[in-house]
């Protein structure tokens, strides 16, 4: 009798989703990342655990184009070109030479390691490198699922800075993990003029394929909206849906198209994003909520994956190096990287700097990308997987775990803080009003504690308010007090150019 079958699969597929989805829920009392109890999950399930055999790095890693691709997107989509304008250019260094730093520093580390006799890693240096490149990029979903569970704001504009950094540094570390791979399998030396042309190539064609590809995207939005002439109105529920069927085919040609070009398609999708999310597209909340359930289901599925993939027996025999090169990472390599690349910005202050150095956590990336050797057969490759494997574990738990303790402890949390989505409440995009929300201080009722002594933004009306718990209707009579948040409803005006924006603490 034949057990491997479809409905068998979509059987066990079922209940690792169900399982792993209840079990996240208790990320939000330990404190752990969503994404790791997710890759614990699949480990449990896999070979050491329940015994489902899953060890295809080509399929693994053709699963992992498809989940980075839609978390790319997602996170350019959700990138407002506002909030990132003040920092765009620090948070384009880190993504960029911050990455290369990182890779270097702890390339060398690893070389150096290799080098000692009690070690049982012996890496030549580019090998050296391949390794550190892999694990050279930063994972935004495991940070903002925290402070986004948690509520938690951040001052200082950290938030867009750690975005962007964490949503367009996954490119670079592609790149230097795909040129190191070269490099290796031709014998071949790297030269800097090498590496330079490359990452020029890569980051040309991929940044105007990006940018190309999200203007053409609009464009086939409006141009699905004229179809149909002047007969009857399509349903709102319907063309949302089509439209993101046309986003979802607009993502993979976006990356096809660009790496054909030999450009890199990870850059180009997130830029597609960034250029279609600042765009005025129709139905923009319905669509930006289908991306995201699309983009959790991206990630559980590539957490799911990576955790069956992994023999944890087999990390046994690197954990005691792994932990060497993890330790180094969290407190040497990012480290480093970030105070150099930063030097340069005198408005970033020290606990801005040192809190942007912890929050470097590895994600799903690593561990995708530490398929590229295994499949290219780089003499290495597996001892390369386990080692990403296990110090993207370390991270997510260490630094995972103490996100919000690090943010508290140098003063970088902003408790005034509003959060319009805790309200659950929307408008149509077509309304030139927008929602925002105001935590009320004992400065705000210093001339009485009804909402006519308050004052509000130009053009203001409170349409909700909300005490701990209680949803509360605003009237004239209504007591507030400290704590409260107002649900305000504004009439949109052209704004002046904002100043730039003090990062010191």
């Amino acid at each position: 009798m034949d057990i491997i079958t479809g409905e068998n699969i979509l059987l066990v597929g079922a209940i690792i989703l169900i399982v792993s989805v209840l079990i996240g829920k208790s990320s939000y009392r330990t404190g752990l990342p969503l994404l790791l109890i997710f890759l614990i999950v699949g480990m449990l399930f896999g070979t050491d655990g329940a015994g489902i055999q899953f060890s295809n790095m080509h399929d693994a890693q053709f699963i992992g184009m498809i989940a980075l691709c839609i978390i790319l997107f997602s996170g350019g989509m959700s990138t407002s070109l506002s909030s990132i304008r003040p920092i765009l250019v620090p948070g384009l260094v880190l993504s960029t030479a911050g990455v290369l730093l990182t890779a270097c520093i702890t390339g060398f580390f690893i070389f150096w390691l290799s080098g000692m006799s009690w070690t049982n890693i012996h890496f030549a240096l580019l090998p050296s490198l391949l390794l550190a490149s892999t694990m050279s990029s930063t994972d935004s979903a495991s940070v903002f699922g925290i402070l986004g569970s948690r509520k938690v704001g951040l001052k200082h504009n950290l938030r867009p800075m750690l975005e962007l950094e964490s949503g367009s540094n996954d490119p670079m570390a592609y790149m230097l993990t795909i040129i190191l791979i070269e490099a290796i399998t031709l014998g071949g030396s790297l030269s800097a003029t090498q590496l330079l042309t490359q990452l020029l190539l890569q980051f040309g064609v991929g940044g105007a394929a990006g940018i190309a590809m999200g203007y053409l995207t609009r464009h086939l939005i409006d141009f699905y909206r004229r179809l149909g002439g002047n007969g009857a109105k399509e349903d709102a529920g319907q063309a949302t849906a089509m439209i993101s069927i046309m986003i979802i085919g607009s993502i993979f040609l976006t990356y096809t198209g660009t790496t054909s070009l030999a450009g890199n398609g990870y850059l180009a999708v997130y830029i597609c994003g960034i250029v279609l999310g600042n765009s005025a597209i129709p139905h923009r909340r319905s669509i930006a909520k289908f991306m995201d359930g699309l983009t959790w289901l991206a990630q559980i599925a590539v957490f799911l994956m990576l955790g069956l993939l992994v023999n944890p027996h087999e990390m046994l025999s690197v954990a005691a190096v792994s932990f060497l090169i993890g330790l180094f990472m969290i407190l040497v390599g990012r480290p480093a990287s970030v105070f150099l690349c930063l030097l340069p910005f005198r408005r970033i202050g020290l606990r801005t700097k040192t809190f942007i150095s912890w929050v470097g956590l590895r994600g799903a990336a690593p561990i995708i990308f530490a398929t590229y050797p295994v499949v290219a057969d780089v003499p290495g490759a597996s001892q390369i997987f386990n080692i990403v494997f296990f110090v993207t574990l370390l991270s997510l738990i260490v630094q995972g775990t103490t996100v919000i303790a690090s943010a508290r402890k140098l003063h970088l949390v902003d408790d005034s803080a509003g959060h319009d989505d805790e309200f659950g409440v929307e408008l149509d995009e077509e309304l030139p009003t927008s929602l925002q929300t105001l935590v009320l201080t004992p400065r705000h009722l210093e001339h009485g504690n009804t909402l006519q002594n308050i004052k509000l933004p130009d053009g203001g009306l409170v349409m909700m308010i909300k005490r701990d718990s209680r949803y509360i209707v605003p009237n004239g009579k209504r007591r507030l007090q400290a704590g409260d948040r107002l649900l305000i409803i504004k009439e949109d005006t052209i704004e002046e150019p904002a100043a730039p924006t003090s990062l010191n603490p």
